[in-house]
């Protein structure tokens, strides 16, 4: 039983560092190039050819693709990379639900065998009583994982979205953003690691 504790905790702590760090931990901030005074004239071949270019990845579509296949609307978007995370974290939420189902379905069964049989204990040891708790609690993280799975499938739609969006930024030669991995040092926190968006200006 120890074991199985063990493995929640572990579960848990993965959970929400995982979350944190792709969740909470993105902070905006803004990089300058230069210091100088920044003049942009307005090409018109330019802009035709950016409003043409953004308008090949319709954040609509974007959306659409994510809700019906995860993952295809990054690839819409050209963002490859970012396949491996979306199902990546579908794997890593659904390694725990398995495994807290496995439990669940387990214990389930013996409570219904010491309650059919009138035993005392059952095959693992447990009474009744703790048979209950213990059901009740692999259901519970079961149904948490569930849930976080979810909100992932809700994130990476709204990457997608949010993505098709930006697009407008890959091709105007004065402004740029993009994701890039940051490391922060905080007095309080210490050293952490998360994502930025940062946003490039250049003359």
């Amino acid at each position: 039983m120890n074991e199985w504790y063990k493995l929640i905790l572990k579960a848990k702590v993965s959970v929400f560092t995982f979350v944190w760090i792709l969740l909470f931990n993105c902070p905006l901030q803004a990089q300058s190039d230069t210091t100088k005074t920044i003049i942009i004239t307005e090409n018109k071949t330019d802009s035709v050819r950016m409003r043409s270019y953004a308008a090949r990845f319709d954040p609509q579509r974007a959306l659409l693709l994510a809700a019906v296949l995860p993952g295809s609307g990054q690839v819409y978007n050209k963002k490859y990379w970012k396949v491996p995370l979306v199902y990546g974290g579908f794997a890593f939420f659904g390694f725990y639900i398995d495994a807290y189902n496995d439990g669940y379905k387990k214990y389930k069964g013996e409570l219904f065998e010491v309650i059919s049989t009138n035993s005392r204990t059952s095959s693992s040891g447990f009474s009744e009583g703790q048979l209950r708790t213990v059901v009740d609690r692999y259901r519970r993280e079961r149904d948490f994982f569930i849930i976080l799975a979810g909100l992932w499938y809700l994130l990476q739609i709204t990457d997608a979205h949010v993505d098709a969006h930006l697009k407008e930024f890959d091709v105007n030669p004065n402004l740029k953003v993009r994701i890039e991995p940051k490391l922060s040092n905080d007095a309080w926190a210490g050293t952490h690691g998360g994502l930025a968006l940062t946003f490039r200006f250049k003359p």
